[in-house]
């Protein structure tokens, strides 16, 4: 129990002096139903909305309600996009999801194609399932919906750009929906990361929940790290390359990561009640670093990455995943003798 004690100790942020230590599988069971189940649902929502508001776009031409709607579609998933076990890595879904990094500009090119040919497969989600997932998320939508060619959607020239922008937002509601139905079920996963028993194939014992949360954790602040932020800003003698940044054309670089730092923090708060003043100060101040950091960058990320103070708020942010990863990933596993194991960005 020693290690269960230093868990409730040192893991979460802020409690009252008069709350009581409440028991490992308490705070599993806070995880799943504080967070990861309203956040799923709320993902799901998010992408019913959106496919509503292409049906519109395609109807009525109502382009800027699509566009606000994938926007927050886009930002209920950064919250949960680190959430890389059980129903989000199931059928590829992640990367259906969202198919980045596209490092070598594979997706771009093959929505492209699909748009010049007017596939009329991809204008249908049986048909769209079975085409490369590059073509099927929020990448491609964001090319539809902002990309060379978005202003034809409220013409008849745009047709089948928009059935396909349709179709991709239909996806996007059915995956989402499965992966939030996942963690309802009350025989699935989430019953397996809070009740854990030897004759489970994942979570054999408290001890292996608690490892998967620290982890979902750790890695997910090293992903938004260099997968997010790294790519785009200049680093030593180097250029700043604003193309490679998450969803530059919406215009949703900067809100998709406060998303990511945001459905972060909100996990580490929901998953305990109690505090070690110093990691607690620690790990505020780190969460706070970035909160002042995206407050400065208020430009188009374009613009941004060659702003001194924005660029240099901007290289703020990777210190306080710096910050994060190695209060959680490092300092918190070493103490408790857990093993978060390799992330999964090892070897790309």
């Amino acid at each position: 129990m020693r290690i269960f004690a230093a868990i409730f100790a040192t893991f979460l942020l802020v409690a009252p002096a008069s709350a009581q230590i409440i028991s490992p599988s308490e705070m599993l069971r806070s995880s799943v139903t504080n967070f990861i189940r309203p956040q799923t649902k709320a993902f799901a929502t998010r992408t019913a909305e959106l496919s509503k508001a292409m049906y519109v776009l395609c109807e009525n031409g109502d382009l800027t309600a699509a566009q606000e709607a994938f926007a927050k579609a886009a930002t209920a998933y950064g919250r949960i996009e680190f959430l890389r076990v059980g129903p989000l890595m199931e059928d590829n879904r992640s990367d259906r999801i969202l198919f980045f990094p596209d490092r070598k500009g594979i997706g771009l090119r093959q929505v492209q194609q699909l748009l010049a040919e007017a596939d009329p497969t991809a204008a249908t989600v049986p048909g769209l399932q079975q085409k490369s997932v590059a073509v099927q998320g929020f990448g491609a939508l964001e090319f539809v919906l902002f990309g060379t060619g978005f202003e034809t959607l409220t013409t008849s020239d745009g047709a089948f750009r928009c059935a396909y922008g349709a179709a991709v937002a239909k996806n996007l509601e059915e995956i989402a929906s499965d992966i939030a139905a996942g963690w309802a079920d009350p025989d699935g996963i989430a019953k397996r990361l809070t009740q854990p028993d030897p004759a489970y194939a994942d979570y054999r014992t408290t001890t292996e929940s608690l490892e998967a949360i620290v982890g979902l954790v750790s890695h997910g602040i090293e992903a938004v790290r260099d997968t997010r932020i790294n790519p785009f800003i200049a680093k030593g003698d180097g250029k700043a390359n604003p193309k490679l940044a998450l969803f530059w054309r919406s215009n949703q670089t900067l809100p998709m990561l406060k998303a990511n730092f945001d459905g972060l923090r909100r996990l580490i708060e929901l998953s305990s009640v109690v505090t070690d003043p110093a990691l607690a100060e620690e790990v505020t101040a780190a969460f706070a670093r970035a909160d002042a950091a995206f407050a400065v960058v208020t430009s188009p990320v374009e613009e941004a990455v060659t702003d001194p103070a924005q660029a240099a708020a901007l290289n703020d942010l990777v210190i306080a995943t710096q910050d994060l990863q190695r209060l959680i990933g490092e300092e918190l596993s070493a103490t408790l003798g857990l093993s978060v194991g390799f992330s999964s960005l090892d070897g790309d």
